[in-house]
């Protein structure tokens, strides 16, 4: 039976809750209400960075929770969708909500079929029918959670996105997320409601850390999100974004750690950072 299998849930019992909220800055009621979903996602993607380097520097991408505390939550440190949300689905299922993972197809406007390879949840409240799209691993938001509603459009602190339910190719239903950027509105990514466990996400997490097609292995990358600007940097390119305006600048190499540290809350030890530097 599936229920009496851990694998199809997200380990949640094991889970450091007081070091994951002390991490991220929350300190509000712990009940599965909406209040509390909105500030567990907004406190998580404002305090945990988004980055690649672990792969960059050689290392593997265990998914495994202890792993996952140990590096996110004590190292302090950040990492991709397929750390984030299982970590965040733990730290949900422990509190009470109601958590089906899921995994979407991330387009950004480019107009063509591409693998599912970003990781989601589906969150549920006890005696509450709604739906809600929670997304803590993208690097830039959501703030909060979205209600799963064809139309559903959001503004959170300046940061425009509209959710609408579709037919795909096949003729399944099919969301997509929407963002508004500085120059207009572009498609982030599309999902269906299949669920998806954490073997699924190892899987994934397979290919985007060690495939010579996945961009995660070929330079490094980090993101911070706050409500007021995207700090992201791509190899030697920083970009700042804010909801109505846009900056890029050029960096050099042997300032990405200081700048790391600085802007990404990303601190490496001096072996890691020697390593990145080098030209």
């Amino acid at each position: 039976m599936p229920d009496a299998d851990p694998s199809y849930g997200w380990h949640g019992d094991d889970l450091d809750l007081d070091a994951y909220l002390g991490r991220v800055g929350f300190t509000g009621e712990r009940a599965p209400t909406p209040e509390t979903l909105r500030g567990l996602q907004r406190a998580h993607v404002t305090s945990v960075p988004f980055e690649n380097l672990e792969i960059i520097l050689g290392r593997p991408i265990p998914l495994d929770l202890p792993s996952l505390q140990d590096k996110l939550v004590r190292r302090r440190r950040g990492g991709y969708c397929y750390e984030h949300t299982p970590l965040f689905a733990a730290v949900l299922e422990r509190i009470g909500y109601g958590v089906t993972g899921l995994q979407a197809r991330v387009s950004m406007g480019a107009g063509k079929l591409r693998p599912a390879t970003h990781a989601v949840l589906r969150v549920t409240l006890p005696g509450d029918d709604r739906v809600w799209l929670c997304d803590v691993g993208f690097g830039s938001g959501p703030l909060e959670p979205i209600e799963l509603v064809d139309g559903n459009e959001v503004d959170f602190d300046g940061w425009r996105l509209r959710l609408e339910r579709g037919a795909g190719y096949s003729g399944e239903e099919v969301w997509t997320l929407h963002q508004r950027e500085p120059d207009g509105w572009i498609d982030r990514h599309h999902f269906t409601l299949e669920p998806k466990y954490l073997v699924d996400y190892v899987v994934g997490n397979h290919y985007v850390s060690t495939s010579a097609r996945s961009p995660f292995t070929a330079r490094p990358y980090a993101q911070k999100f706050t409500a007021e600007a995207l700090y992201q940097l791509d190899d030697l390119t920083l970009t700042v974004t804010r909801p109505d305006a846009r900056e890029v600048r050029e960096v050099r190499r042997a300032d990405v750690p200081a700048l790391l540290a600085e802007t990404f809350g990303i601190v490496l030890d001096e072996a890691d950072a020697a390593k990145l530097a080098a030209e």
